[in-house]
């Protein structure tokens, strides 16, 4: 964005960060979740944290730790873990689920489209499956997800297989050059891996 317009740069990015909250609650077996009150029911049940990115002048002048990649991502993951175990994750979760239960599912998705819609980008994750699938006889190399039809400019989804993560991207066309950002994303993995080999103890 800054290499396309300077002033992007003083722009304010938030990116929603969506995430399973069957993790605080435990995971339960389908005949558990299908009772009536059950303490975990079946559905998906999400909740979603809005995340300040750091813009590119604050890196520069004011916070030179954040320059080091590997402190930049203990900084990222310490605020992640901070605002999960915060109440807004469970004040948002059990919103969303009040406003199904009272104005239907047709009201709770505007109201989540309207959120995305006042960020900048979305990111989620998935665990997926530790041991190799099959389709039709057909083994699967890999596997990635994508949420479409998001108004916003950039989304990032992750997923698991088999001890291998795949990252996929859609950005906004006109708005922002994905041979640009892959570009700088894969600059940021090599500069995170170079120093954290750096950084790893060397083995006697």
């Amino acid at each position: 964005m800054q290499g396309v317009n300077q002033e992007s740069c003083n722009g304010k990015c938030t990116a929603l960060v969506l995430f399973n909250t069957r993790a605080l609650g435990g995971y339960k077996s389908v005949n558990d979740m299908i009772k009536p009150n059950s303490d975990m029911p079946w559905g998906n049940h999400f909740t979603f944290l809005p995340v300040s990115l750091p813009k590119l002048t604050n890196l520069t002048k004011r916070d030179h730790s954040s320059i080091n990649p590997l402190a930049f991502v203990q900084k990222a993951h310490r605020m992640i873990d901070r605002k999960r175990n915060s109440a807004s994750v469970w004040l948002t979760s059990k919103f969303l689920d009040t406003l199904r239960k009272l104005r239907g599912p047709e009201a709770t998705a505007r109201f989540i489209h309207g959120s995305l819609k006042n960020t900048s980008m979305g990111l989620t994750n998935l665990i997926g499956p530790v041991e190799e699938m099959a389709l039709a006889n057909h083994p699967v190399k890999g596997l990635y997800f994508m949420v479409t039809g998001v108004p916003q400019s950039c989304s990032v989804t992750m997923v698991s297989y088999v001890d291998k993560l795949r990252i996929a991207m859609v950005v906004e066309k006109g708005f922002i050059d994905p041979n640009k950002l892959k570009s700088c994303i894969d600059y940021a993995f090599d500069s995170i891996f170079k120093a954290a080999v750096k950084s790893s103890p060397v083995a006697t």
